[in-house]
């Protein structure tokens, strides 16, 4: 009897390749876990599109919804666009169809991987809201012009209060783990009408939650603190377009994206891929770094595991957490972090390193 049935959607470029490598993994971790899953895979990918015309509807993303998770590679080609001139994505409509309006994006400082910035313990989970913000207007009717265009940034009291509530709740259980379990706020109230909103509603929530620390910064001066003194974070929370931003700021003070993984969540549906794109330059050389997606793996393991209420996945999931800091911290690491290993080699060392 299987256990879990996970939608696999593999996309564009490095996509494909460092799915097949969490995918290693995970078959792994089923034999010594005691785990049955069942993969169901989807091209919706921009290659196809080019080829055919055919891109993912919202039938194609109910029958989707029917498995119990989506592990999502990577998606995207600079050279295919819609009508309207954007980047091909699905993860994009899956976040609005779906309402996974909060994107978790761990990023921690591995022994190791080498920092650009002087601080030793970095170890933050920027929480980027995705249903709304920035992108809330990509559905909106557009007049192509030459001349000029728009884009509408809207906030909700509904999305904001289930948000804060997601970052005071990650907070509380990061404690548990040492984390110091304090929520700060980036945002741009001083300049932003929807953003006066943001701010009322996490004051609210903040109040609610006072056990957990919270503070509050305008977005520019933020960003810069997480480069001057990342330590101060333990989780931020942002817009959506500001999350997109510090999030891979985030990641260039552990090692770059190679080592960044994510989840687009709501309470009852989950899209699980690395923050890194498809990366078309070293697609098909065997040379990506699979820990992104790895990780990512390891974080529907969890999810799956606090749903279910299933130990199993959860001592899968920290497995591969601790197999991926074993690696990481005595190699082989892969190019992007200095090293000399193929994205097999990598995959290799992992399931070497698996706790028994």
């Amino acid at each position: 009897m299987t256990d879990y049935e996970i939608a696999v959607i593999p996309g564009d470029g490095i996509g494909p390749e460092v799915v097949d490598a969490a995918l290693a993994v995970l078959k792994e971790c089923e034999a010594r876990y005691g785990l049955k899953i069942n993969y169901t895979f989807h091209d919706f990918s921009a290659d196809l599109y080019r080829r055919t015309g055919r891109k993912i509807t919202a039938a194609d993303m109910d029958e989707i919804a029917k498995a119990d998770a989506v592990l999502f590679g990577a998606m995207g080609l600079p050279d295919v666009r819609g009508p309207e001139g954007l980047e091909l994505g699905a993860q994009v409509e899956m976040r609005a169809h779906y309402g996974l309006f909060s994107s978790l994006r761990p990023v921690r400082l591995f022994a190791g991987v080498e920092s650009p910035v002087k601080a030793k313990n970095v170890d933050m989970l920027v929480i980027r809201e995705t249903s709304e913000g920035m992108f809330a207007g990509l559905g909106d009717e557009h007049e192509p012009s030459d001349e000029s265009a728009s884009d509408r940034m809207t906030i909700t009291r509904a999305t904001c209060e289930k948000l804060f509530d997601v970052a005071f709740s990650q907070a509380r259980a990061r404690r548990k783990r040492g984390t110091p379990g304090h929520v700060t706020l980036l945002h741009k109230s001083n300049a932003l009408r929807s953003n006066v909103l943001m701010e009322k509603v996490f004051d609210e929530v903040a109040a609610k939650n006072d056990d957990i620390g919270s503070a509050k910064f305008y977005i520019d001066a933020g960003a810069m603190y997480m480069v001057t003194d990342p330590q101060r974070y333990d989780v931020i929370v942002t817009e959506n377009i500001f999350g997109d931003i510090v999030s891979e700021i985030a990641a260039g003070l552990v090692g770059g994206l190679g080592v960044a993984p994510s989840a687009d969540v709501n309470l009852t549906h989950g899209v699980f891929q690395p923050s890194h794109g498809s990366a078309p330059d070293i697609a098909g050389q065997g040379i990506a770094n699979p820990t992104a997606m790895i990780l990512s793996a390891a974080m529907m393991l969890e999810w799956l595991g606090e749903r279910r209420g299933d130990d199993r996945c959860a001592k899968a999931a920290q497995s591969i957490q601790e197999a991926v800091e074993s690696t990481l911290a005595s190699g082989p690491r892969a190019r992007d972090l200095g090293g000399t290993a193929n994205t097999r080699e990598v995959v290799d060392a992992v399931i070497d390193a698996l706790p028994a």
